[in-house]
């Protein structure tokens, strides 16, 4: 059966802001799936560092799945994908393996035998970094999904792109989304005891938004970077504390992905915070944005510019 749909046949690649946050991170899988999946695809790579939302977007992208995750051999050696002969007519029909946990205790050359034999029987396998598995695989995924600072989300055509492309790109821009967040957390440490009214979290590239519901009048917003940078100037450490809770130094505070995090305040780079609040007519909010990885402020109408470079 031959399935055509023009965003499928048309399409090269599509980017989305890969959002701070667990909820936010399987939403996102969610609409990528109804968007992007093609009922007839084998084989999903997924190409992202650790902790970069990899296990999130999956359940989002497929709910219920059984992953084996953990980096314990007796879990991967006996995990489904390796043993999908053995369970007769109740063989899962979508499996899941990490190839860089896999390789530990299972031969790559076996895990790519095993992907073969399974997509002849029309079965479906997710891979996590399926990069490392490409070169032994030698047939690209149906889909790909790399994650970095943005979602990259690729059909691949013969001529690619390849595997090893999207983990160029999103391995090197995960740190901005690690400092992004890591400076939204210190912004909501500072005014912690400010009253403010409610708000959604949004994104920008190389940052981070707020979207209020009324306009802060208690914020300061020069006080409030300045505050910031002095704990950046203290290089406290920021760890993980729970499934809701980061440290930043002593204080416990709550977070929506506590594992997105630089390793200490000093290593957020070239932060700084718009001095105004942006107000959308269109949805009522009054906005908050700060940046990172910049030498100077970004003007606000430059934000989410698109560059296209042309060849010299």
């Amino acid at each position: 059966m031959i399935y055509n749909n023009v965003r499928h046949e048309c399409n090269l690649y599509n980017f989305f802001f890969a959002p701070r946050g667990n909820r936010r991170m399987m939403e996102l899988g969610r609409k990528i799936s109804q968007m992007y999946l093609n009922p007839f695809d084998r084989i999903i790579g997924i190409i992202g560092a650790k902790d970069s939302g990899k296990s999130m977007m999956i359940q989002g992208m497929f709910p219920g799945i059984q992953m084996v995750d953990e980096e314990d051999e007796y879990d991967i050696t006996n995990m489904p994908l390796l043993n999908a002969d053995d369970v007769g007519f109740y063989t899962p029909r979508t499996f899941h393996v990490d190839a860089r946990a896999a390789r530990k205790y299972v031969k790559l050359e076996t895990i790519a035998e095993a992907i073969i034999r399974v997509t002849s029987q029309h079965k479906r396998v997710i891979v996590e970094h399926f990069e490392i598995l490409y070169p032994i695989l030698k047939r690209n995924a149906d889909l790909m999904i790399g994650i970095g600072e943005e979602v990259i989300v690729t059909r691949p055509s013969l001529f690619g792109p390849l595997p090893q492309n999207i983990a160029d790109i999103v391995f090197k821009s995960l740190i901005y989304r690690k400092m992004a967040h890591s400076a939204e957390d210190l912004f909501g440490y500072v005014v912690r005891d400010i009253e403010r009214p409610s708000y959604v979290r949004a994104d920008i590239r190389h940052g981070f938004m707020l979207d209020y519901s009324e306009k802060p009048e208690n914020f300061d917003l020069v006080e409030i970077e300045k505050k910031m940078k002095e704990l950046i100037d203290r290089d406290l450490p920021i760890t993980y504390y729970d499934e809701e809770h980061v440290k930043i130094g002593d204080d416990v505070i709550s977070c929506t992905g506590p594992l997105m995090h630089v390793e200490s305040t000093g290593k957020i780079e070239g932060f700084s915070l718009v001095k105004e609040f942006f107000y959308d007519s269109k949805f009522g909010y009054y906005m908050v944005a700060g940046t990172v990885g910049h030498k100077e402020e970004e003007a606000s109408d430059k934000l989410n510019t698109i560059d296209i470079l042309e060849e010299v």
